[in-house]
C-alpha cells in the first residue's frame, strides 16, 4: 500500500451491500489480494459478511476488522511485496488462531502476538474485532535486539506496556494529529517504542519519565476519566490507584497538559449537562436531578460552574431550548478552526479572525456568548494536543476569542 503526498491513508470496505454471492469474491480480491496481500477463505456456511478499516501513516499501519469467520493466509507466492514490517495482532475481545515458522497459537480476550509480515503466516479469524498494527522492522530493531526471536509468542492482555499501547492506539488518528507533521512523527515514535516495549521482555514500566510512557498513561488517563466521569465518588486517588500510578504522578501528567484533574472531569461533566438540557427527552426532568445523574454533587456548586463555563444558567439554556445546541454556525467555525489549527500556518490567523467574526455577525446576541465560550475551549483542547507553531496558532485564536467575549 502507498502512502500518499499527505502522509496518510485510509480505506475501508464492507460487503454489507454487495449481493450475498459477490461478497466472498470481491472481498478476497479487492481487500485480500489489493490490499493485504492474503488469500482469504470463509471458515463457517453462514451467510458471509465482513468490514474492515485500514489507516495508514508513514511508518504505521493499523487494520480493524469485524465480520465472519475467516482464514487469512500469507504464501511464499503471496509476499511478493517487499513488505518486512512486524505485525501485531490482537483479538479483542474474540480469539483467533495464528500459525508462523512451525509454531501455532491460539489468542483470545485481548493477548496480542508479533508476527514477520516477510514470512509464510495463517491467521484464522473465528469471532469478534481483529485488530492488527504493522511497523517498520527497522524501527523494532533499533529499540530491541534479536526481534525474530520476539515473534510468536503470546503477549498477554495484562502487559502493562501492552494495555497503555493500545489505549494510545484510540487517541492515535485524530485528523488534528495526522495533520500537523511534527505532532505525528511524535505519535508515530511514540507508538514504535510502545510496541518495543510490549514484545520486548522489559521491567515494570512504574512511573517511567520516558516520552511514551508519559504520552500513554496521559490517554489512559483521560480515558478512564472519560468512561467514569458521571461516578459521583471518581477521584484522582482512585484513578490513580486504576492505572498503578501515584496520585503526585497523575496530577503530574495534568499539570503537563495545562490541566487538572478537577477541571477537566468538571468540563466533561458540564458538557454532559449542557446537552441534556436541550434534548426534548429530559424536558420535565429536574435541573437538579440531571446535575446529580452526570456526578455533581452539590446542586448550588454545580449551577455556579454552569453559569461560569456557559455564560448563562442551566435554566436559561434549557428555556432556549434546541435553539442553542445545535448551533450550525458555531459547528462551521468549530470545524475551520481545528482545521487551521492543525495547519499551523501563521498567515490564516486573519482568516481564523475572520471567521470569528462571521460565526458572532450570524449568531443571536443571547446565544453569542455560550457559542464563544465552548469554541475557545475547543481551541484549548486542540492546543493541548499539538505543538510548536500549532500550538502558538491557537493561542493567537484564543486571544481573539478573549477579545471578542470581553467587547
Amino acid at each position: 500500500m502507498s502512502i500518499g503526498a499527505a502522509d496518510f491513508v485510509s480505506f475501508q470496505f464492507s460487503t454489507r451491500r454487495l449481493p450475498e454471492r459477490e461478497r466472498i469474491p470481491l472481498w478476497r480480491e479487492n481487500f485480500g489480494r489489493g490490499i493485504v496481500h492474503a488469500d482469504i477463505e470463509p471458515l463457517s456456511d453462514v451467510p458471509f459478511q465482513a468490514e474492515a478499516t485500514l489507516r495508514a501513516i508513514r511508518g504505521l499501519r493499523m487494520l480493524e476488522l469485524t465480520g465472519s469467520a475467516m482464514r487469512f493466509k500469507r504464501s511464499q507466492t503471496t509476499i511478493v511485496d517487499g513488505d518486512d514490517s512486524i505485525g501485531i495482532v490482537v483479538p479483542a475481545p474474540g480469539r483467533s488462531n495464528l500459525s508462523q515458522r512451525g509454531h501455532e497459537i491460539e489468542l483470545r480476550g485481548g493477548d496480542a502476538i508479533a508476527i514477520l509480515h516477510s514470512e509464510p503466516a495463517t491467521v484464522c479469524y473465528a469471532e469478534g474485532l481483529l485488530f492488527g498494527l504493522a511497523v517498520p522492522r527497522d524501527a523494532l530493531t533499533q529499540r530491541v535486539t534479536n526481534v525474530d526471536s520476539l515473534t510468536m509468542r503470546r503477549i498477554s492482555h495484562r502487559t502493562e506496556a501492552l494495555r497503555l499501547l493500545m489505549t494510545y492506539l484510540k487517541s492515535a488518528f485524530k485528523e488534528s494529529v495526522l495533520a500537523a507533521p511534527k505532532l505525528r512523527d511524535t505519535v508515530v515514535t511514540h507508538i514504535h517504542d510502545l510496541v518495543a516495549l510490549a514484545v520486548g521482555e522489559c521491567a515494570p514500566l512504574g512511573e517511567s519519565s520516558a516520552s511514551a510512557v508519559v504520552a500513554a498513561r496521559y490517554s489512559a488517563v483521560l480515558d478512564h476519566i472519560a468512561t467514569h466521569f458521571q461516578d459521583p465518588g471518581l477521584s484522582l486517588e482512585i484513578v490513580a490507584r486504576c492505572q498503578g500510578i501515584s496520585p503526585r504522578y497523575l496530577q503530574r501528567l495534568m499539570t503537563s497538559s495545562e490541566s487538572s484533574f478537577t477541571g477537566h472531569v468538571n468540563e466533561l461533566r458540564l458538557q454532559r449537562v449542557f446537552k441534556l438540557l436541550t434534548e426534548p427527552h429530559t424536558s420535565t426532568q429536574r435541573i437538579s436531578e440531571i446535575a446529580l445523574e452526570v456526578g455533581f454533587s452539590d446542586v448550588s456548586h454545580f449551577n455556579r460552574l454552569f453559569r461560569a463555563r456557559f455564560g448563562n444558567s442551566p435554566r436559561a439554556v434549557r428555556a432556549a431550548g434546541r435553539g442553542i445546541q445545535p448551533m450550525p454556525c458555531l459547528e462551521t467555525c468549530r470545524d475551520i478552526l481545528r482545521r487551521f489549527i492543525a495547519k499551523g500556518d501563521p498567515d490564516n490567523i486573519r482568516l481564523a479572525e475572520r471567521t470569528i467574526n462571521e460565526y458572532c455577525d450570524a449568531t443571536p446576541t443571547q446565544t453569542r456568548t455560550s457559542g464563544l465560550r465552548l469554541l475557545r475551549q475547543d481551541v484549548l483542547d486542540q492546543r493541548n494536543a499539538v505543538l510548536g507553531s500549532h500550538r502558538n496558532f491557537a493561542d493567537a485564536v484564543n486571544g481573539y476569542i478573549q477579545k471578542k467575549l470581553a467587547e
